[in-house]
């Protein structure tokens, strides 16, 4: 499958492409077959960009999937977040411009709200671009009342990213909710007693890699408590 945002960027390529072909044969240009091949060649790499593979959901109760593919860069400790009411872990994933780029919910639940802060264009791997770059902030409620909330960041190369959710929305884990173009940067806040099975380094691939699992309240006291384990070492 080919993601919806690319269809007109891939339409247009082949377009440009067929016109320095016809062209190239009319004239007998080697400069102009040349440019067609560029072309073509461009256009091929916009079709696998905007490749969208269809994925199963992985269904477990508390999960948490990765919201795009590419490499963890980052599983850090917050010392206090205030959605998700208290300390919260923080995953950050790299996308290169090789990665699906279209971004998936990392669990199931309803969305609170959806913000676009405007920002700058620092390369998505730097810590800094987490804070001021441009990007679409996602604050949603998981089933059990677990706060979360998701990123899509834009990098250096990347000057647009798209989301379709909106407050008040059901999504489910592992659904496409948008996307960003051209290299970029995912970030995944949850509660600091949710149980992190990735580590920096790892690649992983949106809603099928299990990112981990949201704690699971008691349901006399209310109290959190991991029921696959202690929570995450840092």
């Amino acid at each position: 499958m080919i993601a919806r945002e690319g269809l007109y960027l891939i339409l247009t390529a082949v377009v440009i492409t067929i016109g320095f072909i016809l062209a190239a044969s009319r004239w007998d240009s080697k400069v102009l077959f040349a440019i067609s091949a560029l072309f073509a060649l461009l256009t091929m790499f916009t079709v696998f960009f905007f490749r969208d593979p269809v994925r199963k959901p992985v269904e477990q109760e508390r999960v948490l999937v990765a919201p795009a593919d590419g490499k963890v860069i980052g599983v850090d400790t917050l010392q206090n977040h205030e959605f998700i009411g208290g300390p919260a872990i923080k995953v950050s994933i790299f996308l290169s411009v090789f990665d699906v780029h279209v971004n998936r919910v990392p669990a199931t639940g309803v969305v609170d709200f959806v913000k676009y802060n405007p920002g700058k264009f620092f390369v998505a791997y730097a810590d800094k671009a987490s804070d001021l770059n441009e990007q679409t902030e996602i604050g949603m409620t998981a089933e059990g009342g677990h706060k979360l909330i998701f990123k899509q960041i834009a990098g250096l190369i990347a000057r647009r990213v798209v989301c379709r959710l909106e407050q008040g929305s059901r999504v489910t884990a592992g659904e496409r909710f948008g996307m960003i173009k051209f290299g970029s940067r995912a970030e995944l806040v949850v509660s600091a007693g949710s149980q992190i099975e990735v580590k920096v380094g790892d690649h992983v691939a949106g809603g099928t890699s299990v990112i981990g699992y949201l704690p699971e309240k008691t349901a006399k006291s209310g109290e959190e408590s991991s029921a696959r384990g202690s929570n995450v070492q840092i």
